[in-house]
């Protein structure tokens, strides 16, 4: 059992910072991108250069839905094969990153508006693993999951983020993994090989996104069933857009605001994915 003492230790490790951890939103599309090196992963490990290295992650991601929040609170979670149909050498891989239950503890602890429980069940799904594993492949950082509740719309989930700022204070990096433009039905799967082929809707709706992140209209974003029939084909169930707002309530009004592997896959899906600070 973790001692208070144990977690305090941690919580002193994590003296806050002059300068704020970036927030990210990645569009981690296709499991495949976790072990294919291409343009996606290249930039996933360049940024992770770029940037300075972070004292957890903190993953929000599509594929972990509950009702009610949970973070995972494991000393080690394993990696889960959320996904059907792939390679053998896809379900072959352990991403063997520590957790932390002190850090989890803390967490849920700075989270007023839900009683977020400590999970010692789920781990990484693929929406965690595949981007992590490029970006810090010595898997020495730990790494956290915090589930979406499901029950909840995305003005709750924008606002929940926002008591995360001080882990951004004590260099955790928290990320947003999902995709902004996300309609597996409409796929055009004989095009995934085509250069940034996109339908004419997803180049715009796209284009919108983009266009009210960098102007911080955070309100238009949060109700994006106002925005037409574009939003509507790029946002059929929201499980992919929520991890967005995650980051943009993290933005703070000295944070820049800049855009990495902004391309459309296969017709209806973009990677576009968004750094903040």
């Amino acid at each position: 059992m973790t001692t208070i003492a144990a977690f305090n230790r941690f919580t002193d490790n994590l003296s806050e910072q002059e300068q704020l951890m970036p927030v990210l939103f990645v569009g981690h599309g296709s499991p495949m991108n976790g072990i294919e090196d291409n343009v996606f992963s290249q930039y996933w490990k360049k940024l992770a250069k770029e940037m300075p290295t972070p004292k957890a992650v903190l993953v929000v991601s599509a594929h972990w839905l509950s009702k009610g929040t949970r973070i995972t609170a494991m000393d080690f979670p394993q990696t889960i094969h959320d996904f059907g149909g792939f390679p053998q050498e896809l379900f072959d891989v352990q991403y063997k990153a520590p957790g932390n239950p002190e850090l989890a503890r803390e967490t849920a602890s700075i989270i007023k508006s839900a009683d977020v429980a400590l999970d010692h069940d789920w781990g990484l799904d693929h929406g965690a693993w595949t981007i992590i594993r490029h970006m810090y492949p010595e898997a020495n950082i730990p790494v956290l999951q915090l589930s979406i509740d499901y029950t909840k719309g995305p003005q709750y989930h924008y606002d929940l983020s926002k008591e995360l700022t001080s882990l951004r204070k004590k260099g955790v990096l928290i990320m947003g993994s999902g995709n902004m433009v996300h309609n597996l039905r409409m796929v055009a799967w004989d095009k995934m090989n085509e250069p940034e082929y996109g339908y004419d809707w997803a180049k715009q709706i796209n284009s919108t996104f983009k266009d009210l992140i960098s102007n911080g209209h955070h309100d238009k974003l949060i109700k994006y069933d106002s925005l037409g029939k574009e939003a509507a084909l790029a946002i059929p169930t929201p499980e992919h857009y929520w991890p967005l707002m995650y980051t943009l309530g993290l933005k703070g009004a000295m944070d820049d605001v800049t855009f990495f592997n902004d391309k459309v896959v296969g017709g209806s899906l973009t990677m576009t994915s968004v750094k903040i600070g």
